[in-house]
């Protein structure tokens, strides 16, 4: 069958044999998107995608990116990227390609499909960030096409950054994310544990009950944690006691502590400092349009800052320079975690002050593998 965007497959990736892999096993690209959204991105967006263009170039040497704009942006775009660097056109509502993009599924014949989950805006009309979202949740269908997949129409509110795997059987996730109103409120946590199992290909999930404090995506999974190898997860974490984050850490770590995943394993939990806490400032949020949706942005608002929200790539792991005080504590932590990968640092703020992260803009396309 050829792939396209009105044909999804009616099947499941588990029924086909197919599961998502680690973010550290083998990738063939990465994809992201240009950010231009004036009411999230300050000044027009000129420095967020300063931010961005350093990001892909950061990925680039580890895997082939590939970064999608809009058709007013292309010209800039692609005047900002390096040769290499592949740009094309995808019509969106902003630019969180983690969120708005396929996930990825191998199987052992070597072959690739995408899973494009039904994206609402992190909440829907209960409590999304904008309307309308149709573009953004068209977008993993026609980047399936690009990459000449077949893809899963998931029958479920999902984003790439609600999720976590190892690769081997296990998923991580949030209550907080994915039992929250905004999303799937027909659906038990049984039964949205189910889809998880179908549509990822694993066995395990492990629910961990909240995110990072005041993270408007309500609590991906993906900026609390990091899955840096089987058995192996990065936990975001402070010692402050009086901080707000420290209850939702701790909350964390205890159910991480008493885990065992699809392989029986108990987890090593390495501990990521907190960056900050760090603030939108006054003049930041001055150079941010009114919004008329749900993204209030103001100064003095804190800032759901985290140094899990990184990306690994084959060669590279690319994270985000946050806070001065504790970059190089994390840069260390990170060479220890990844000995075999360089450790490339790239300012984050421009892109933590729209909302999320490195994490959250990158999709990786996972390597296939030599059919057994």
């Amino acid at each position: 069958m050829t792939p396209t965007m009105t044909q999804p497959l009616s099947s499941t990736p588990r029924a086909d044999g197919f599961r998502m892999p680690g973010e550290f096993e083998p990738h063939a690209g990465c994809w992201m998107m240009w950010p231009e959204r004036p009411d999230n991105w300050r000044l027009d967006a000129g420095p967020a995608q300063e931010a961005f263009a350093a990001v892909a170039e950061a990925i680039h040497p580890s895997d082939p990116v590939t970064m999608a704009v809009s058709p007013a942006q292309f010209s800039n775009a692609r005047a900002r990227l390096s040769p290499g660097i592949r740009v094309v056109e995808i019509a969106s509502d902003d630019a969180w390609m983690r969120d708005i993009g396929p996930t990825f599924v191998i199987d052992a014949k070597g072959r690739r499909r995408a899973v494009d989950w039904r994206f609402n805006a992190w909440g829907g009309d209960f409590n999304g960030l904008y309307t309308p979202w149709d573009r953004d949740d068209a977008v993993a269908a026609r980047v399936a096409e690009l990459e000449g997949v077949e893809r899963y129409r998931a029958p479920f509110v999902l984003e790439g950054g609600a999720i976590h795997v190892d690769g081997e059987g296990t998923a991580f996730t949030t209550e907080e994310c994915l039992l929250s109103p905004g999303r799937n409120p027909g659906l038990s946590k049984a039964e949205i544990e189910y889809l998880l199992k179908d549509y990822l290909g694993v066995e395990t999930v492990i629910w961990i009950p909240r995110g990072v404090h005041e993270d408007e995506t309500t609590g991906h999974v993906d900026n609390l944690l990091h899955v840096c190898a089987p058995g192996l997860v990065a936990l975001t974490w402070t010692e402050d006691r009086d901080d707000p984050q420290y209850e939702r850490s701790a909350e964390a770590l205890a159910v991480l502590e008493t885990a065992r995943d699809a392989k029986g394993r108990r987890l090593e939990i390495v501990r990521l400092p907190a960056p900050g806490p760090l603030y939108m400032s006054a003049s930041e949020a001055a150079g941010i349009a009114a919004a008329t949706t749900g993204m209030a942005r103001g100064g003095g608002q804190r800032l759901a800052a985290s140094y899990a929200n990184f990306y690994i790539g084959t060669g590279r792991v690319v994270f985000p320079l946050l806070d001065p005080a504790t970059d190089g504590v994390a840069r260390h932590i990170l060479q220890d975690l990844f000995p075999t990968r360089e450790i490339v640092g790239v300012p984050g703020r421009e892109i933590l002050l729209g909302g999320g992260n490195i994490h959250c803009i990158t999709q990786q396309v996972p390597a296939t593998p030599a059919p057994a």
